[in-house]
């Protein structure tokens, strides 16, 4: 069974033998790693593949682009919660660390939890951060957000349910 078409295919051949160089160093300025680059520009490409959307040759570097750099803001995200949560580690116990699958396991959990609460309306994103990490009641929450109780509940419900869904490996 053929996944995509062979002009498709051969558009995103001609795609990539255009301007793999140009990405590559496009890549690299914001970096600054050839290692983290090249695996970069693979990922763009796979992105490409996966979409199947193919631009016009006109429009082709502005696409790159536009995928790269998004991926690049992906990848100092997940390194800024890595560190974070790499930082919390080292302030337990040596015998609470857990092992380096669940490690991965957690560092991967937060960077789509993160990713979820940035798609959030600010309201909803608010009033989950506000009951979990500052405590507040939905009284509380109500007044600092302008709405009422009954808002912050569904708000926090809501972006809790997406949570949970993040948490059974489902797409929210």
């Amino acid at each position: 069974m053929e996944v995509m078409g062979s002009a498709k295919s051969g558009q995103i051949r001609t795609l990539y033998r255009e301007h793999r160089r140009w990405l590559t160093l496009f890549v690299q300025r914001r970096l600054g790693c050839p290692h983290s680059s090249a695996d970069l520009v693979h990922d763009t490409y796979l992105r490409i593949l996966a979409s199947g959307v193919v631009l016009d040759s006109g429009d082709s570097r502005r696409y790159l682009a536009h995928i790269a750099k998004g991926l690049v803001v992906d990848r100092y995200r997940r390194r800024r919660i890595e560190s974070a949560y790499l930082e919390y580690l080292r302030q337990q116990p040596v015998e609470l660390f857990p092992s380096p699958e669940n490690r991965v396991q957690m560092i991967e959990t937060l960077v789509e939890v993160s990713a979820l609460l940035q798609r959030l309306p600010e309201k909803v994103r608010l009033a989950l951060l506000l009951r979990q990490l500052e405590g507040l009641s939905y009284r509380d929450i109500a007044k600092r957000l302008q709405v009422s109780i009954s808002s912050v509940e569904k708000y926090v419900a809501r972006a809790l349910q997406g949570c949970m869904m993040v948490a059974l490996g489902e797409r929210p």
